[in-house]
């Protein structure tokens, strides 16, 4: 069966972070991931896609424009995420204030050492990004937040039992009205039966 084209000429886009001192055409960032992976299959016109510029000199001015930006759209429409080992969205890091705009953030040890891997030599990750803010993300009218495999187990189920507490940035999301959360079996390993068929 032949499928229909999909029309995206109306979609626009906001990447939720990036690595600063990358270029585009660093394999390792998002700018390129997303063109690899997504925008090259697509026609979503190039004036509707946006990236946060990992190699700008003037770093207020680039956050500040971006989360202005998403606000002249009306917000968000669907903004998907997922988690990092230490609870991280975006790249919000714990401690991260929830009313947070889009800015640039300090990599946690953490955080160097799990996304590491995806570089030739450790000493190559970025030590600093430029992610969308705690508000920007909560300002979406709905969120998904995706998280797989066994690394995740132990951060889903602290956000499953935690507190709405900064030192846990994810733990903001309790706050939202339209929270999907998705999870392979690894993920939800530690995760009780109940919570499996509710939202958190």
């Amino acid at each position: 069966m032949q499928q229909k084209p999909l029309n995206v000429s109306q979609l626009t886009t906001f990447n939720l972070d990036e690595y600063m001192g990358l270029a585009p055409q660093h394999p390792q960032s998002y700018n390129y991931f997303m063109y690899e992976h997504l925008f090259n299959q697509l026609n979503i016109p190039a004036q509707q896609i946006h990236l946060p510029d990992g190699l700008t000199s003037d770093i207020e001015a680039v956050c500040s424009a971006y989360s202005n930006a998403i606000q002249a759209l009306g917000g968000l429409d669907l903004q998907l995420l997922g988690i990092g080992t230490n609870g991280h969205i975006g790249f919000n890091e714990p401690n991260t204030c929830f009313s947070s705009r889009t800015h640039v953030v300090e990599l946690s040890e953490q955080t160097r050492i799990d996304n590491g891997r995806f570089f030739t030599e450790q000493s190559e990750m970025p030590t600093h990004a430029i992610t969308m803010g705690i508000l920007d993300i909560l300002e979406a009218n709905e969120i998904i937040l995706v998280a797989t495999g066994h690394n995740k187990t132990d951060i889903m189920a602290q956000l499953f039992d935690s507190e709405i507490d900064e030192a846990l940035p994810a733990s903001a999301l309790k706050k939202h009205k339209n929270l999907t959360i998705v999870l392979d079996r690894e993920a939800a390993a530690l995760l009780p039966e109940q919570a499996l068929k509710s939202a958190i």
